[in-house]
């Protein structure tokens, strides 16, 4: 059935399909929103590497107001992140089914925001850029640290760099497992990691494609979608709370 797969995929008892799927579907949410972030503002969302870096050159080369701008999206993503474990923890403690689902109901509402703060950008005015920069950095902030909550730390949707180095480490072991240690079993490989890896790294990157393209042809409306996926994924969980509240 449907829902009871819907409300598997957000559910607080984990388990680790409903893990890789629901990563899968927030990798390419994520993936779509920094690419089609970035044909709108001209910035991408979801790497502090390069925020922070640009933080650095910014100071040295005396910008303040690309300082300032930088600044207010490192720490936005940070504030997501602290938000995402915020509504997690107070599901958990009054046992909602929503522990999970809440911060993917603010998620689509945010980026329905910044739909709806879209034809504003036609005159590229900076502080309207840098506050649509800040709500990108907000809700990939808030959907990394959420991922990260449910799976342990083994699953992470914004953070390519990591994905992509976990996934050349895989492969070494693969390829030092076939030369030379095939009787160290503390070193085999894991095919089921190696997919999982692969997996959300393709579906970044479709999500990036889908995202450039919809922006390219219909603009800020493209996040309607992308909303729509993370209202379904949250949904079922929150009217389970409200039948259950109701019931009371």
């Amino acid at each position: 059935m449907p829902i009871d797969y819907l409300r598997q995929l957000t559910s607080p008892t984990r388990s680790e399909l409903s893990n890789r799927h629901l990563g899968y579907c927030l990798a390419f949410v994520a993936g779509a929103v920094n690419a089609g972030g970035f044909l709108a503002v001209g910035q991408y969302t979801s790497h502090m590497s390069g925020i922070v870096s640009a933080l650095a050159d910014n100071l040295v080369l005396g910008q303040v107001m690309l300082l300032a701008s930088g600044a207010a999206s490192l720490l936005a993503f940070i504030l997501g992140a602290a938000t995402a474990a915020v509504l997690v923890n107070w599901g958990r403690q009054r046992r909602r089914h929503s522990e999970y689902a809440m911060p993917l109901l603010l998620e689509a509402g945010l980026l329905l925001a910044f739909g709806v703060m879209g034809h504003q950008l036609q005159g590229q005015h900076l502080h309207v850029v840098t506050a649509t920069v800040v709500l990108l950095c907000f809700v990939m902030g808030l959907q990394n640290a959420l991922v990260t909550k449910i799976s342990r730390a083994e699953i992470r949707t914004t953070h390519v760099t990591g994905l992509v180095t976990d996934l050349g480490i895989e492969i070494g072991r693969m390829c030092y497992w076939r030369v030379a240690a095939r009787t160290e079993r503390a070193l085999a490989p894991s095919p089921r990691r190696f997919l999982l890896l692969g997996m959300l790294l393709l579906m970044f990157f479709c999500g990036g494609v889908i995202g450039a393209i919809g922006f390219s042809a219909i603009g800020f409306m493209a996040t309607l979608p992308l909303a729509a996926v993370l209202l379904t994924l949250a949904l079922v969980p929150v009217w389970d709370d409200l039948v259950h509240h109701q019931a009371r």
